[in-house]
């Protein structure tokens, strides 16, 4: 079912969080730091604001020390949370009850850890969005006053496991803090919004970091590792790039594409935080946003970077899996879309069908979506490279020559009403592969756009009125529908 709130957003004013670091398990991301020396390796806490990207595969977003001794916090291919300390004998094994597979949304976890406590589950606890994780299917804590791995001076990595060159994480991290010498609770970081009770980042750059502690808010696209504690704990960047600096943040969430809605699911693999996809197979097939919406004014942008005729990219009405197999014939709520091949199709599986003349066979071609859901009737404009489609063989750069398509219908959706944008392939006969640009592009933008609120960076004028699909800009246009 899904979660239906007025904009799954924070209130206004507070605290913002300016930017996050994508990583890209494909790509072998990750930040690396070694100690120059141990300190407080019995109280620490760690705290981090994770959105995962790949899920239900091992991936080791923190991790320290070497191939014999190690402390690893990472999620297992069940999703749940893992943290392990081991030094020739088990010191720490705890692993959560609770699983984490929402890609659309933002955890915030804080690790607090005092190992001189006389209670032995107070020694290691953990803390989910501001409440502590009471459940767990495995809970060894370790005995009083043992030394652990964290704050050693061995190799610290943020973004893979610390040895082997492997378990590499997919997905976004911000806000990333460690405390070196007090177990504090996840009250220093964060607090539960008054208006809508979500969970929500303040301001953490008072707090006291310790000898080793560090602070990385991945401002600075030149220093994307730089601690901005004071300290000046510093990480080295290996093979993350200005473009790994995201907007996407815990203060404002943006769409990617959903790899729990893909159909079928067995043909789709996703990279880079869930902006990326490829089909492994050449069977009909799409994704769904992460974020659907039922009005407002919408802007975004798909990149075909194996441009094939049967690329197609639209909107589809939300999904109900079983009753929209595309391999089935009952493909109805992909309700119109636009195929490189130059068909634009209409209701998939209904009687409607319009056609223009606007093929293409570039690779990397850039197709621009704009969904209007606020004017009666509802409509949607497609461009090719900036150049939106008016009619039977023509285009243009004036958005308010575009055609506006203005017959189609949620024919199959449960909630009515409501759009995902969506892309894949149309024909099943090709392998499809793209980029999804919802304001935070994965690939480089050569001139840069942003919505009428500043949010986004597009390749392509975003045409006035229009919006990037975010939690901000969701706040003052209206309802969303998160899945």
């Amino acid at each position: 079912m899904p979660l239906i709130l007025p904009s799954n957003s924070i209130s206004a004013g507070g605290y913002d969080v300016a930017n996050s670091l994508r990583f890209d398990d494909g790509s072998s991301d990750y930040l690396s730091r070694t100690p120059a020396s141990a300190s407080g390796r019995r109280t620490f806490t760690f705290s981090f604001w994770i959105k995962r990207g790949v899920i239900s595969s091992v991936q080791t977003p923190f991790s320290a020390g070497n191939s014999s001794t190690e402390q690893i916090m990472r999620f297992e291919s069940g999703d749940t949370f893992y943290i392990l300390d081991y030094q020739g004998a088990v010191k720490i094994e705890i692993r959560t009850s609770r699983v984490f597979r929402d890609p659309s949304a933002w955890y915030h976890i804080v690790v607090a850890v005092d190992t001189t406590q006389a209670t032995a589950s107070n020694r290691v606890k953990i803390y989910v969005n501001g409440v502590q994780e009471t459940s767990f299917g495995t809970e060894t804590y370790p005995a009083q006053d043992t030394d652990l791995m964290w704050n050693s001076n061995v190799l610290h990595a943020i973004g893979r496991k610390e040895s082997g060159d492997n378990e590499y994480l997919d997905g976004y991290l911000a806000e990333v803090v460690n405390i070196d010498g007090s177990q504090l609770d996840p009250t220093s970081f964060g607090e539960f919004d008054e208006a809508t009770g979500i969970w929500k980042p303040i301001d953490v750059s008072e707090l006291t970091f310790g000898t080793n502690g560090f602070y990385l808010d991945f401002e600075n696209s030149g220093s994307l590792g730089a601690d901005v504690s004071g300290n000046g704990n510093n990480f080295t960047v290996n093979n993350l790039t200005s473009i790994d600096q995201t907007t996407d943040t815990p203060t404002n969430n943006f769409a990617t594409m959903n790899p729990l809605a893909i159909y079928p699911t067995s043909t789709f693999t996703f990279s880079q935080g869930n902006l990326e996809f490829a089909t492994s197979s050449s069977t009909r097939g799409y994704w769904v946003s992460t974020i659907a919406v039922s009005s407002g004014k919408w802007y975004w942008e798909y990149k075909a970077t194996n441009n094939q005729a049967r690329t197609c990219v639209g909107i589809a009405g939300a999904p109900t899996k079983g009753n929209n197999d595309p391999e089935s014939g009952t493909h109805d709520n992909v309700t119109v879309y636009l195929t490189i091949n130059g068909q634009v199709s209409i209701n998939s599986g209904g009687s409607t069908d319009s056609f223009y003349n606007t093929a293409t066979s570039s690779n990397n071609i850039i197709i621009g979506c704009a969904l209007d859901l606020d004017s009666s009737p509802n409509t949607i404009a497609f461009s090719i490279d900036g150049e939106w489609v008016t009619g039977s063989g023509t285009k243009s750069t004036d958005f308010s020559s575009a055609t506006k398509i203005n017959s189609f219908t949620n024919v199959a959706s449960t909630v009515n009403g409501v759009y995902h944008f969506i892309a894949g392939d149309d024909g099943g006969d090709q392998d499809i592969d793209g980029q999804a640009n919802f304001g935070n592009p994965p690939f480089t933008i050569s001139s840069g756009n942003s919505d009428g609120n500043g949010y986004g960076n597009f390749e392509y004028s975003v045409p006035s009125g229009y919006y990037a699909l975010n939690t901000k800009n969701l706040s003052e246009f209206g309802w969303c529908y998160v899945y």
